[in-house]
């Protein structure tokens, strides 16, 4: 039963009614380009003379343009619509060791990026960042902006637009959202790294036909993003899905949060690091992309230290299922490179948590050298064009 919360529920005017057409006819052109008028028509059940209309005002908007004309047996040959190339986004992977700065069109397909060390202290990240994407925008000539979108190893709160938990980067309480927005002139959006997973899954990934699924990405720690019935689940002051810190051992390693044993010092990139060391002298600065390689040229050593993360990977994906019982669990990052090596292992450990009568989640591994992230912020951008009217929201 779906409770009608009368404060909460906007009443259905035309203006709601005409936004929420052109945002189907939108994501149809979206999804389907290239696509002619008459076909928009019959795929959405709308008149053609609203169609046209629809249509012509998007034009108008500079985010749709008319390509090639097709060919029919008789009649009026149809002109193909899809977007706009030039109305691109600007994504920033925000990451505690590195940055990334790139430049998309609004089909995800990215034109310039820019890697930066991260710098250890909030103030000068910000800096670095305000003249990466300056340095970008005056290379924008001829096209739209339409704005930032930034992903964060960590959760902000979504009414103050402070970071309020990100244990790896290490900054506690700031805005980077105002400044940046005041340095650059565009709209900025913010979203944890996980949950713009979850958006690159949905919008570029063909997705959207999954109602509940969860994405795993594990790198430094491991970040949880969780997509239940079609929104990403956020919960008070954006902290939903933090199932990296939750422990599994409370008298393990202590972990960046403050507390000991959570489940991505046992199942994380450093936690791998970390087993390997323990068994071997190793020069410093070995990598996990390192230890991938040496366990793919058979050191034993380095395959059983991946080989252990591995279990506690899939041991801690056990609280996703029983808790979450999701159709698909996406795992991204760097360890997906050997998925045929250690992905049986994290797949037993999942399937022996399935409860009676429960589902048995596919696990999905995803090696996309970073760009899901990316590509998550080019989605965030776009939703506020694409996704559910905020006015339309129960």
């Amino acid at each position: 039963m779906h409770v009608i919360d009368p404060k909460h529920m906007p009443v259905a005017s035309s203006e709601v009614a005409r936004d929420i057409n052109r945002r189907i006819v939108l994501n149809l052109i979206r999804t389907r380009q290239p696509i002619s008028r008459a076909d928009l028509a019959r795929v959405c059940g709308l008149q053609r003379s609203t169609i046209s209309l629809i249509v012509e005002d998007l034009i108008a908007q500079d985010w749709v343009v008319e390509g090639p004309t097709g060919r029919l047996p008789r009649g009026r040959r149809p002109t193909f619509l899809r977007l706009n190339d030039d109305r691109v986004i600007i994504g920033i992977d925000l990451r505690p060791t590195q940055t990334t700065v790139a430049l998309s069109d609004v089909n995800g397909n990215f034109t310039t990026r820019e890697v930066m060390q991260t710098p250890g202290q909030p103030k000068l990240a910000l800096e670095a960042l305000i003249e990466c994407v300056q340095r970008i925008v005056a290379g924008c000539e001829g096209k739209k902006i339409e704005g930032i979108g930034v992903s964060l190893p960590g959760r902000y709160n979504l009414e103050s637009n402070r970071l309020v938990f990100a244990p790896n980067l290490k900054w506690t309480d700031f805005d980077l959202r105002t400044p940046l927005e005041k340095a650059t002139g565009l709209d900025v959006d913010l979203e944890n790294a996980a949950n713009a997973c979850v958006l690159a899954a949905v919008w570029f990934d063909r997705m959207d036909s999954y109602r509940n699924l969860v994405v795993v990405t594990v790198s430094e720690g491991i970040g949880t993003g969780i997509f239940v019935n079609g929104q990403i689940a956020r919960g008070v002051n954006g902290m939903a899905g933090e199932f990296g810190h939750v422990p599994l051992d409370s008298n393990g390693p202590p972990c960046g949060c403050g507390g000991h044993g959570c489940w991505e010092v046992f199942a994380s990139n450093r936690a791998a690091l970390r087993y390997y060391t323990e068994s071997s002298d190793v020069q410093p600065g070995l990598t996990f992309p390192d230890l991938l390689s040496r366990a793919d040229q058979g050191d034993m050593r380095a395959q059983k230290a991946l080989e252990k993360m591995a279990h506690f990977l899939g041991r801690g994906m056990r609280m996703i299922v029983a808790g979450l019982a999701p159709e698909r669990i996406v795992i991204i990052g760097d360890l997906t490179r050997s998925w045929h090596l250690f992905g049986p292992v994290i797949d037993a450990e999942v399937q022996a948590q399935v409860l009676p009568g429960g589902c048995r989640p596919q696990l999905i591994p995803k090696h996309e050298d970073g760009m899901a992230r990316l590509r998550g912020t080019v989605a965030l951008v776009l939703q506020e064009h694409f996704g559910i009217p905020r006015q339309a929201h129960a």
